[in-house]
């Protein structure tokens, strides 16, 4: 698209956020400029919205209203609460991925279409929707197989793609405009989360590329007992039709219809996050949308997951950082944690290790307190995120995506089983991870590399042994203390920071609705 057709998505956009008041929040007024209060009314904001809604809730709601391409904007910006704060991102969480279905009968031309074949040769009955999103809508049919099979039918909706590049067009030229004209935009890389969106739709429209990652999945997992992929149907898949086997199981988001089918809830929250952990430190490749409605358990008491367009990956260097990281997390190593970040190359070395050092001991003390069952995995990696913030690290997608994902996973276990202790749970599995990663045999592994290698053995294996046994203690005794001053002081921090962030955010998005109705 030529830039005059994305300034004007862009400024039809803007007018919409605008009637949200999510363009130039009223929460936020104090702090903006004259001119942008000036566009904030020339952009007709609504100010009969419900002054109860937070900026957060107002802004998904403008989302959903215009289009898939910004739904999926979202939920890609919930993810990042770095940028967009955290009861931003948690509102956006709540985006409705629906919309209404289109027609059966376009359904069963495009599966003709894109399979090549009479609907007839392949499918001997094609139901109605059963579900429809933004990208896709899901039918129930049966196979002409000998023995037939029931089968849910996913379709892309007509003329999808056409819909997605042009908003992604204009999607990266805000983002591109945001990092010319400013330096915190450079630093958050809204360019790479465009990018990040792009990839990601490009996969989703390309349903042999869900099934091809359903299918590593079910590879990776196939010796688990407690979980399961559905099988997919190659024979009826292609570029816009993915077949896979129809579950029959109960959504894991009705405790009483599981107790009523005779599953533990309790159980099935211990399996929920011990196979998510297993995914992601044991395989490198996880499930990244286990919310309630894509679970379901089955009547052999298997875990069933759906829906495999969102999936993360951990490369074994990313892995290996955070095995590392948190062995000296748990060991109390502060300085041993800076020193993976520098060397990693995630930290400037224009920042002094030693400061840095400190900041990682601000995070790290406040565990030493509490319960294993008050403290949550999922908010420890976001405020080790919020602590790099400050010293220039740049946004690595692959964490951030695992700690969005692993909020999710504590959110759906604590929702079956409200006393659900995550530490003890993942333990079994945080130990088998931490010696494979850096025990002696991982060590060992490396002498092929070299002689360097065999030096880094000799240097570190006294800590690494050290740490290893300190984190299975620790996770054994389940006991750790916090005092309260220290937990104030960062969440004040905390408090202070992502407020300074989102108003040069909301300053950002204001400007590009400058930028658009200037030019119109």
């Amino acid at each position: 698209m030529g830039t005059f057709a994305n300034i004007r998505r862009l400024h039809h956009a803007a007018h919409v956020l605008a009637r949200h008041d999510a363009l130039v929040p009223r929460e936020y007024l104090a702090s903006m400029p004259l001119s942008l209060r000036v566009v904030r009314c020339l952009l007709g904001t609504r100010e009969r919205d419900d002054k109860t809604m937070s900026p957060g809730v107002r802004l998904a709601i403008a989302l959903e209203s215009l289009g898939p391409a910004y739904v999926k904007l979202g939920q890609v910006l919930a993810t990042r609460p770095d940028l967009i704060g955290a009861d931003v991102a948690h509102a956006l969480e709540s985006l409705q991925d629906r919309l209404p279905p289109f027609p059966t009968d376009v359904a069963k031309a495009a599966v003709e279409t894109a399979l090549g074949k009479p609907l007839s040769e392949m499918f001997a009955s094609f139901d109605e929707p059963v579900a429809a999103a933004s990208i896709a809508q899901v039918h129930e049919a049966q196979t002409t197989d000998e023995e037939p099979r029931r089968v849910a039918v996913k379709v892309l909706r007509p003329g999808i793609e056409v819909q997605f590049a042009c908003d992604l067009s204009a999607f990266a030229f805000a983002a591109r405009m945001a990092e010319r004209f400013s330096a915190e935009a450079r630093r958050l890389r809204f360019v790479a989360v465009v990018d990040t969106l792009a990839v990601s739709v490009a996969m989703e429209l390309d349903l042999r590329m869900e099934g091809a990652a359903a299918s590593e999945l079910a590879e990776n997992m196939r010796d688990d007992e407690d979980f399961r992929v559905p099988t997919i149907d190659w024979t009826r898949t292609a570029s816009r039709v993915l077949t896979t086997e129809w579950i029959d199981g109960v959504p894991i988001r009705d405790p009483a219809a599981l107790q009523a089918a005779g599953h533990d809830p309790k159980r099935i929250a211990t399996i929920v996050v011990q196979s998510f952990l297993t995914q992601a430190l044991r395989d490198g490749f996880f499930h990244a949308d286990m919310h309630q409605g894509n679970l379901f358990m089955d009547g052999d008491g298997h875990l069933v997951a759906v829906d495999f367009g969102i999936m993360g990956r951990l490369d074994p260097a990313m892995r290996r950082f955070l095995a590392e990281t948190l062995g000296g997390f748990l060991a109390r190593d502060y300085r041993r944690v800076a020193e993976v970040h520098y060397g990693a190359g995630f930290v400037p070395r224009a920042h002094p290790i030693e400061i840095f050092a400190q900041a990682l001991r601000a995070i790290g003390e406040p565990i030493f307190g509490r319960t294993a069952r008050d403290v949550s995995m999922a908010n420890l990696l976001q405020q080790l995120f919020d602590t790099t913030w400050r010293f220039d690290m740049p946004l690595q997608p692959q964490l951030v995506l695992l700690q969005k994902t692993m909020v999710v996973v504590e959110g759906v276990a604590r929702s079956l089983d409200p006393d659900f202790d995550i530490w003890e749970t993942s333990r079994p599995i945080v130990e088998t991870w931490m010696i494979q990663q850096v025990g002696p045999e991982a060590r060992l592994r490396e002498v092929g590399d070299g002689v360097n290698a065999l030096g880094r053995l000799a240097r570190d294996l006294p800590q690494l042994l050290r740490n290893a046994e300190i984190v299975s203690t620790m996770l054994a005794d389940g006991g750790m203390r916090l005092h309260p001053d220290t937990v104030r002081q960062i969440a004040d921090a905390q408090v202070q920071r992502t407020r300074h962030v989102r108003v040069a955010i909301w300053i950002a998005a204001a400007a590009l609705g400058v930028l658009a109705v200037g030019l119109l």
